[in-house]
């Protein structure tokens, strides 16, 4: 953890701009020149001591020694992440990775405090149409208009290359600095542990598909818990953990003050998904093998449903139906007495009724359902399993030839607007694209994968 002293007050998350030609100019000293203007502001309306870190901007370090690291220390630890949008921004790996990192902080503190915390200050590089933001920044609750009106029509990069518009462009970067200090001031995230940036996934899809900017049609996912209400407990155990519906269920108790299924759905979305959620003891007949799925699932699990003979016996008769799509998570709080007191019992009756589930797929997937000990673990976690329901959808989903193709290569999957016969199947949860862009990466995951894994931390 860096020492408060250079802790940046914000970070500039911005994408490179590659020149034009050796030797050419730097296109990125604009970037260069706001970022300096932003720093002094918020200096000048701050306490900040002299010498302290104003602002962080990822410059040549990517090349460089430790980069990783200082990378990961600045998004662990600044108050304030500001995305510079533009299309280059949303198209880019490493600004999407940047993103996740940040918002995962956000996510971490909403569980703890049951409270939103949204630190993430947008502004426009360059314009991108509301239609062409991935999830993540569709969402963001922003007014830019409070900016100038040119700010929103010519956007940062138009107002400081443009002569005639220094006016324009003062306005807008103080108004955006001032924006940054209220947001700082307000919200107050707690510095976390710095994450390995290079496997950190990115907040707008996978690289090369299409469920990112401007793709169409967004990627959906379907979340499902396996649990009790606080009506239906087995004898002895605490309602304290449970509310009205499965929903409500809450493992981490009393660290984590929002149900386990909202804190997932955060964690999805930030992965540039759209999620639907539902308890599985309403899902009677929904899990059908002999139909091909509609999208890809996570099926949350407590172990104390075990206890309840009526809910273990629809957990098995689910385990035999082929459904690798859908992916186990059993979160595991190992500072919850009771459970501790009954795991080995709950953890083998479990693998007892769902043997399939708990050794399919990657490590990371067996890890899952083995136990996920804590929400920090969760949300490292939870990415790698929904990635591989993905992956595992794409191997089962329906394939539909376009219309009047009687070519023999390999089919794609289509979109429902892609095509006019045969008759429109059900909307289609990956944008087309997003098929071929995962063949390249579901031939390196084999779900056959024997190595193992432990979803667990070091203090259990």
């Amino acid at each position: 953890m860096l020492p408060a002293s250079v802790q940046p007050y914000f970070f500039l998350s911005y994408a490179h701009t590659p020149r034009f030609g050796a030797g050419g100019p730097d296109p990125d000293m604009w970037v260069e020149r706001l970022f300096r203007d932003l720093c002094g502001h918020v200096m000048a309306l701050t306490d900040l001591p002299a010498g302290a870190e104003a602002g962080f901007m990822d410059r040549e370090i990517r090349s460089g020694e430790g980069w990783s690291e200082r990378l990961g220390a600045a998004l662990a630890t600044c108050r304030v992440f500001v995305p510079l949008f533009s299309p280059r921004y949303f198209a880019s790996e490493m600004c999407g990775k940047e993103w996740f990192a940040f918002a995962h902080r956000a996510i971490q503190h909403g569980a703890a405090s049951n409270e939103r915390a949204e630190a993430i200050v947008p502004a426009l590089w360059v314009p991108v149409p509301p239609s062409q933001l991935p999830g993540p920044a569709e969402r963001l609750q922003f007014n830019h208009n409070t900016f100038g009106e040119r700010y929103v029509t010519d956007g940062l990069y138009g107002l400081i290359k443009l002569r005639g518009y220094a006016e324009q462009y003062e306005r807008a970067v103080y108004e955006l600095a001032r924006r940054i200090v209220r947001v700082a001031e307000t919200v107050r995230l707690d510095p976390v542990r710095p994450v390995d940036y290079r496997v950190v996934p990115s907040a707008f899809g996978p690289s090369g598909s299409s469920g990112g900017a401007g793709s169409g049609p967004a990627r959906t996912l379907h979340v499902t818990v396996a649990a009790g209400s606080r009506h239906d407990l087995p004898e002895g155990r605490s309602p304290e953990y449970y509310g009205e519906s499965a929903l409500d269920w809450n493992p981490y108790h009393p660290v984590s003050q929002r149900p386990i299924a909202y804190v997932a759905e955060d964690v999805i979305k930030n992965l540039n998904y759209q999620t639907t959620m539902s308890s599985f003891d309403d899902e009677a007949g929904h899990f059908d093998s002999k139909q091909p799925p509609t999208r890809p699932e996570i099926l949350i699990v407590d172990r104390w449903v075990v206890e309840d003979e009526h809910r273990r016996q629809r957990l098995a008769a689910f385990d035999q139906e082929s459904r690798p799509w859908i992916n186990v998570v059993v979160p595991w709080n190992r500072y919850d007495h009771q459970s501790r007191a009954k795991e080995a019992e709950l953890a083998r009756r479990l693998e007892e009724t769902l043997p399939v589930k708990m050794g399919q797929g990657r490590a990371a997937c067996r890890a899952a359902a083995n136990g996920v000990a804590n929400m920090e673990t969760l949300g490292q976690i939870l990415p790698q399993v929904v990635e591989a329901a993905a992956q595992q959808f794409l191997r089962h989903a329906q394939v539909y030839l376009p219309a009047g193709n009687t070519r023999t290569e390999r089919p794609r999957l289509l979109g429902p607007m892609g095509m006019s016969e045969p008759p429109t199947p059900p909307a289609a949860p990956f944008p087309p694209d997003a098929y071929n862009a995962y063949d390249a990466h579901i031939d390196g995951n084999d779900s056959n994968d024997t190595d193992r894994g432990d979803a667990d931390d070091s203090e259990s």
